[in-house]
């Protein structure tokens, strides 16, 4: 039998509040003793009080909410982490809703290795929005192609992630200089590996993301993307080291074998022009922010510098 670990669950949040009790609601069904787990609801600065949200589950749930000034939800994982009395974090955002069995399947994998982080897959809960669909392949793409080897993984989301606290909290948790969603995630799995610590995939730790796009919300989650992807670079130089025009066009070569191999027609060239429209948006993102360096690193020269 496995042993019941004392997870928390970290939830960050901001301006959503029907997600939210979607969230918790999902986190009521959980098949796991109620006191073998804890819910940390960060508020990151909503203009709307979060307080009946979490204030009505308190009878189901041992769930505490934390304020902080809207700094990201990079920032407010790690307030929750700060926060946490858990011997393992278990990550996840307030508009996914986990399985049923999430803590117990995260449990039997902890038992047997207790110092691994481990990701679960994420589902799209929105099948009919082909914006969602396509951001969900993206991410189940990479997963793929990065993941082949579950007991090698080297790619994680941080809509489902489980790690244990203390390696967290030695490694620094997220940085908290990602104000944005994308990139951070990248940049903790970079920093965790390079630690010699490991990173398991676990399929059967499910959660059902359920993220409404349409094109401008789609277009600007890619651009926040590519903006992170040159962050990560920024932030490391290692970082780039296996991810150079060389490796993506193999990455990109497969993620067109794998689009096409499925059933051709019509939903299938949808997609094709929706991962293109992300690649541009991707690439936008990126040089933008490297355009935002270029300027600040040139102001500071400036100054260092007056009248050279």
């Amino acid at each position: 039998m496995v042993e019941q670990q004392l997870f928390s669950i970290i939830i960050p949040t901001y301006n959503r509040q029907q997600q939210l009790a979607a969230c918790l609601q999902a986190l009521t069904r959980l098949d796991y003793p109620r006191d073998s787990f804890e819910v940390i609801v960060v508020d990151d600065g909503s203009a709307v009080s979060m307080d009946g949200v979490t204030s009505s589950f308190c009878p189901h749930l041992s769930v505490s909410l934390v304020r902080q000034p809207n700094a990201g939800p990079a920032t407010a994982r790690n307030t929750g982490a700060a926060n946490a009395r858990g011997r393992f974090l278990a990550f996840t955002d307030d508009d996914c809703v986990p399985a049923p069995d999430w803590l117990r399947t995260l449990a039997t994998r902890f038992a047997s290795a207790p110092s691994d982080a481990v990701v679960g897959q994420t589902l799209n809960a929105l099948p009919h929005n082909l914006y969602a669909t396509t951001s969900q392949f993206l991410i189940s793409s990479l997963f793929a192609y990065h993941n082949a080897d579950p007991d090698q993984a080297r790619f994680l989301t941080s809509n489902n992630l489980a790690v244990p606290t203390g390696a967290f909290r030695a490694l620094g948790g997220f940085d908290p200089t990602f104000l944005f969603p994308g990139g951070e995630d990248w940049d903790l799995c970079r920093r965790w590996l390079s630690q010699g610590y490991r990173l398991r995939y676990a399929p059967e730790v499910v959660v059902c993301h359920a993220h409404p796009l349409q094109l401008p919300t789609f277009w600007r989650q890619h651009f926040h993307y590519g903006r992170g992807t040159f962050r990560v670079r920024q932030v490391n130089s290692q970082a780039r080291q296996g991810s150079g025009v060389g490796g993506r066009f193999t990455f990109y070569r497969w993620l067109l074998h794998h689009l096409f191999a499925r059933t051709w027609g019509r939903q299938t060239l949808l997609l094709a022009t929706l991962l293109a429209i992300a690649q541009i948006a991707n690439a936008s993102g990126f040089f933008w922010e490297w355009r935002q360096h270029s300027r600040a690193l040139a102001n500071t020269q400036e100054a260092e510098n007056p009248g050279k």
